[in-house]
């Protein structure tokens, strides 16, 4: 019997049903009525609309048996859908259209609203191509809402056959991108799939329906927490972070087009074509993807049909063929195995150190330079024989912090950088890069094949193994530094080469060229007590731990043991005995550090240290302001073995003058000043009586006694020609190369009433 004719034959009764009808607004609390789905549907004047799709469906028999949950569109929401659709009325609906539409409101057994939950349910709905049955998402966050679209206003309409929900939206057949926007477990995949600055239009493609190219399509949908885990293992903070072109390439891999494959339809070792290239789906174990750079996804949800295709949830974002890192590239690049083996090889576990963040700067030494350094000691058959926690500094002493492009290197020119290995004192090992021609590295290793880009640094493959430099290796390296190197093996001379290059701690402060070409030696000193005069031996003083203070250089006074002293002053830069300033400070050595100067450092005298001190400002305005009429700079500059020197000075500091008043007679001050000078003697703390007292005549004439140990703080006491006994030597055995210097706190003076 046709529902029209129903209707007429049956009026009354409805009316009286209708009358009857009311409404719980209680979910967990049915109305029951002895109809059957169609007859409850004939009771609803907001049904009509239905009623008559129903009828034109033919699917009026189907829903009056069967066990059937019906979402129950009102004439509101089918006047709506077919004013989107541009059909002028209900019966402009295609009859097979309009029918896939209905069953896409049904599903079978009846459930009431409480026992519907969040997910995927199967609708009597069939997908054109494969007639597999459709899926509808009920989310039960806030109510009932079907495919995101369409909310339950009255439900829990109970049938002799099922049950019924009032629903105020027509539910269309969905797409995959319906599902997606609708379950909010693809949140951040829709965001991915709407970005603005795509250059692919996803959610057009993808509501494409079937029968229709490229539909229909088989999604693999990445959950919310799978994009969190691609964000993290691509160190971004946000979706935005990833470039257009790396997004669209990942999200192609998502997505087949011209055929709905259903989990059954998976094997093993399955090659899936996807829209941005091949991945491996496997099925043993559990259903799985693999892509091109070995990761692998599970399928957690599969077979979520849409009318136009399938969609699978995984829970790991497939990516495109990734940039390696710096250690990934060095695995795939045969020329560097032997590299590869020595990292791995080595202490420290460097392939993980330089598979982690970085950025780094890799000096890759090719196999050949590898093996040219095996030859190169008869000790080596294999790297097996080489020390693993000596390899790992060899090895570190190739990887720069950050990333530096060939251009970067070219622009700097040469230069120092620091590697990371460790060199003397604990500090970053330097090393010298010239680009003047080329890339070279120490000197010793040349860039071959530069800008092998990872994802996190650069490799530059270069011909040959750098060794951990000594000094005389950084010196030899750096043309600016060649006249010193030329002076230090001058006629074949090896001592200053072997003694820098043994194990040690050196301080080297390396006159450049251009200091060289300047200084014209006019004290006749001899060149190897010059070199000397540049050394500090014992200790790596990096800039940073330098102070106002005077250090023991390798020079040494006449035919004695005893070391010259070097005065450094840090007020601005680094100033060295008042004459070579500091222009290049810490090139770390194995045994050392560098420290480049821009003239050369002399023998200094007694008056070289006083003029460098600021300590003796005052005393050097005493020696030359204020007297005139001696050359007391003149005197005290005489070289030593030529009379009066050597000279054995006690020099007040800036303090010790204030503490008097300053004679302006000439010819006092002149007295006093002689009085701080022992000629022909130069008397070092060790030439002393200890414990006990010395005496010496003063080159003003009366006695100066030096007594041992002095009354603290006193290194010791000196007694002056006066009898102040309580002068104190406060730093001793400042050695110059024509006499030494004692500081004392307090000015001495002379007998003056003789």
């Amino acid at each position: 019997m046709k529902a029209s004719n129903f209707i007429k034959k049956t009026g009354l009764l409805v009316l009286s049903l209708f009358l009857l009808w009311s409404c719980n607004d209680d979910d967990d609390t049915p109305v029951i009525r002895e109809f059957n789905i169609v007859e409850l549907a004939l009771t609803s004047p907001d049904l009509t609309s239905l009623v008559a799709a129903l009828e034109k469906a033919d699917l009026v028999a189907t829903l009056q048996s069967g066990d059937y949950t019906v979402f129950a569109p009102t004439n509101e929401a089918f006047a709506a859908f077919l004013n989107a659709k541009g059909f002028a009325s209900l019966e402009a609906v295609p009859n097979d259209v309009l029918r896939t539409i209905l069953l896409n409101h049904v599903v079978v057994g009846g459930a009431r609203a409480n026992q519907l939950t969040t997910g995927y349910i199967e609708t009597l709905a069939e997908e054109a191509t494969t007639k597999n049955t459709i899926n509808m998402f009920v989310n039960t966050s806030g109510g009932v809402k079907l495919n995101g679209v369409s909310d339950v206003i009255t439900p829990n309409l109970v049938a002799t056959n099922g049950v019924v929900h009032i629903v105020n939206a027509v539910i269309d057949l969905p797409t995959v991108v319906d599902f997606a926007v609708a379950d909010p477990t693809f949140s951040i995949l829709v965001q991915a799939l709407t970005r603005d600055d795509l250059t692919f239009d996803y959610v057009a493609a993808l509501s494409t329906m079937s029968g229709t190219a490229p539909a229909p399509f088989t999604v693999f949908a990445p959950t919310n927490d799978a994009f969190a885990m691609l964000l993290t293992e691509l160190g971004a903070s946000a979706l935005s972070d990833i470039d257009e072109p790396t997004l669209k390439a990942t999200l192609d891999l998502h997505a087949v087009s011209g055929a709905n494959v259903l989990a059954s339809g998976l094997s093993d070792n399955l090659t899936v074509t996807t829209l941005g290239g091949d991945i491996t789906a496997n099925v043993t174990g559990g259903a799985t993807l693999t892509d091109s750079n070995g990761r692998v996804s599970n399928i957690i949800v599969t077979d979520v049909q849409a009318a136009n295709g399938v969609i699978h949830v995984i829970d790991k974002v497939v990516l495109p063929k990734l940039p390696s890192t710096v250690v990934g590239i060095a695995l795939d690049t045969p020329e560097l195995s032997i590299l590869v083996q020595a990292l791995q090889a080595a202490d420290g576990d460097l392939v993980s150190v330089l598979g982690g963040e970085g950025p780094y700067t890799i000096l890759a030494p090719d196999n050949a330079a590898f093996q040219a350094l095996l030859d190169s000691n008869p000790a080596w058959n294999s790297l097996a024989d080489i020390d693993t926690a000596v390899l790992s500094q060899v090895l570190l002493n190739h990887v720069l912090p950050g990333k530096l492009m060939s251009t970067d290197l070219v622009g700097l020119g040469s230069g120092y950088a620091s590697t990371e290995a460790t060199g003397a004192g604990g500090n970053k090992m330097s090393i010298f890069f010239d680009a003047s021609n080329g890339v070279k590295f120490n000197g010793v290793s040349t860039v071959k094949m530069a800008d092998k880009e990872g994802t996190n640094g650069v490799i530059h493959i270069v011909d040959a193994v750098i060794g951990l430099p000594t000094i005389v290796d950084h010196a030899v390296a750096n043309p600016g530094l060649s006249s010193l190197v030329s002076n230090l093996t001058m006629g074949g001379n090896t001592t200053f080469t072997d003694l820098l290059s043994t194990p040690g701690d050196f301080t080297v402060f390396a006159p450049t060229n251009d200091a060289f070409t300047a200084f014209s030696n006019p004290n006749s000193n001899a060149l190897d007590a010059i070199l000397l005069n540049h050394v500090v031996v014992g200790a790596t003083a990096v800039s940073s731990g330098l102070t106002n203070t005077y250090v023991k250089t390798a020079a040494t006074y006449g035919n004695t043991d005893n070391n010259l002293s070097l005065y450094i002053n840090t007020d601005s830069g680094v100033t060295l005995n008042g004459i070579a300033d500091v222009s290049k400070a810490d090139i770390i050595a194995s045994n050392g550090v560098i420290h480049t100067v821009d003239a050369v450092i002399d023998i200094p005298t007694v008056t070289t240290f006083a003029v460098a001190d600021p300590t003796f400002s005052t005393l050097v305005t005493a020696l030359t302001t204020l007297t005139p009429s001696t050359d007391f700079a003149g005197i005290l500059s005489t070289a030593n073995g030529t009379a009066p020197a050597p000279f054995t000075v006690f020099a007040p500091t800036n303090d010790a003058f204030a503490a008097i008043t300053v004679p302006s007679d000439e010819g006092v001050l002149t007295n006093i000043l002689q009085h701080h000078v022992i000629a022909g003697a130069n008397v070092t703390s060790a030439d002393l009586n200890n414990p006990g007292t010395t005496t010496a005549p003063s080159l003003e004439g009366d006695d100066l006694t030096i007594t041992l140990p002095g009354t603290s703080p006193n290194i010791a006491n000196l007694t002056d020609g006066s009898g102040n006994s309580d002068i104190g030597i406060i730093a001793v055995d400042v050695q110059a190369g024509n006499g030494v210097i004692h500081v004392i706190n307090k000015v001495a003076i002379p007998n003056l009433t003789n």
